[in-house]
């Protein structure tokens, strides 16, 4: 069966499934590997330390791979500048530009006139509007299930795909949750045209930035086992949960600000657990979906994996009319 929608047309791609930006993981191996298994791999540039090193992983895609990919700008309320790393996109002339964690008009805006296609991350309804009007060609919708930052309100991934699908004309992919082939059809019976998944990807053998110790952290994950930290700071984001997090939670209850907790929630603690596999000292983002992972394929095994899973449903659903 094909799995073609507006959003296999939009990015030139066999199946729209599309693998998130990833904070300092999400870099040429992991984005050639999705796009060579048929999907939409992305690097995240606001891990990278300067633009050049973006022209590198652009660079290092593009041998891999004559699929298309993407560059996922993450632009947050204490992030870097980001102008001059999306004038390398621009010189590259990467296929697909996505914008998550902010206002995404100053990005559009530069790549006005650019055949780059245009993706926004949402978080709501009324967001999803305004990104249409800004000019993104589509919108990926997270639900309050997904790993990173969500938005502010604990609106779940399979309540927001029918709002957002009913209140914008572009097509419109799930996140949030999304583990697997049932997720896949899922999403697409409530109006979706594609699904996007961090979470999942990071248990993957081409994710090779990913510690051990924190793809297995996510292996043994329950549905319990996450827990949403900067929720006082406006910026409510999902992780595992382990003694940092929980420190995390106790500062915020305890009327904590931004400067008390900036050292708890960088991107060098961050990089202590994902990195380094420091499993108490510092903290790594996961989604609800990890409860239904177990094992670390290739991402080409788990493409095909979500794709026959789909096409299973999809038949037993026809036998069942008959």
């Amino acid at each position: 069966m094909k799995w073609q929608t507006r959003v296999t047309k939009l990015f030139g791609i066999e199946y729209p499934i599309i693998q998130g930006g990833l904070a300092h993981l999400a870099y040429a191996d992991l984005a050639a590997a999705v796009s060579n298994a048929g999907g939409l791999g992305q690097i995240t540039a606001m891990s990278l330390p300067h633009p050049e090193h973006l022209r590198k992983e652009i660079q290092k895609v593009k041998r891999m791979t004559s699929k298309p990919f993407g560059i996922n700008f993450a632009i947050g309320q204490h992030g870097r500048p980001y102008e001059e790393m999306v004038e390398v996109a621009i010189e590259e002339q990467v296929p697909v530009v996505s914008v998550t964690g902010g206002n995404p008009k100053h990005v559009l805006d530069k790549l006005v006139g650019q055949p780059m296609k245009k993706l926004v991350l949402v978080a709501s309804k009324r967001q999803a509007i305004k990104a249409e009007e800004l000019g993104a060609d589509a919108v990926i919708v997270v639900g309050q299930e997904g790993g990173g930052h969500l938005g502010r309100a604990d609106t779940g991934t399979f309540v927001l795909i029918p709002q957002v699908v009913d209140a914008v004309s572009i097509p419109v992919i799930a996140s949030g949750g999304i583990i697997d082939g049932r997720g896949f059809v899922a999403s697409l019976a409530l109006g979706a045209e594609g699904i996007e998944m961090g979470t999942r990807f990071i248990a993957t053998k081409e994710c090779v930035d990913a510690h051990p110790m924190y793809q297995n952290a996510i292996l043994a994950a329950d549905e319990t086992a996450t827990v949403v930290i900067k929720r006082s700071l406006g910026m409510p984001a999902r992780a595992l949960k382990n003694q940092w997090t929980e420190e995390i939670l106790k500062l915020e209850k305890a009327g904590k600000g931004y400067e008390d907790l900036k050292t708890y929630i960088s991107g060098v603690a961050n990089k202590r657990f994902i990195h380094d596999g420091d499993a108490e000292n510092g903290f790594g983002w996961a989604g609800q979906g990890a409860a239904g992972i177990t094992d670390i394929p290739t991402v080409h095994e788990l493409v095909s994996r979500i794709v026959n899973e789909g096409n299973n449903i999809r038949q037993s659903l026809i036998k069942k009319e008959k």
